[in-house]
């Protein structure tokens, strides 16, 4: 997790488009949103989130090969600690791990 989310920021996500959309509602919690393809708009309190993804080729690391999604975040309407409670939460519900 960040100390600080900005405005607009991109991620490169270790998921296909069906791990995403499958892990995103529970991500955004309670705040009410469209899927439009592939792009979704969220209603944070008075403000907006809007999501847009794509594939992407990939990541190969020796012989194994890690699915790739490149995530856009566009904000607005939400102050610096909206965002941070916001992402706080949407980052530990995306959060994988191995061991």
């Amino acid at each position: 997790m960040q100390s600080f989310y900005p405005e607009r920021f991109d991620r490169d996500m270790a998921c296909t488009e069906a791990d995403w959309l499958s892990w995103l509602p529970n991500a955004i919690g309670d705040n009410p949103w469209q899927l439009n393809g592939s792009s979704a708009d969220l209603h944070i309190g008075k403000g907006k989130l809007a999501l847009t993804w794509e594939k992407s080729e990939p990541r190969a690391i020796a012989l194994m090969r890690m699915p790739r999604l490149l995530v856009s975040f566009g904000f607005s309407g939400l102050d610096e600690a909206q965002r941070y409670a916001f992402m706080k939460r949407f980052d530990l519900y995306m959060q994988r791990g191995g061991g």
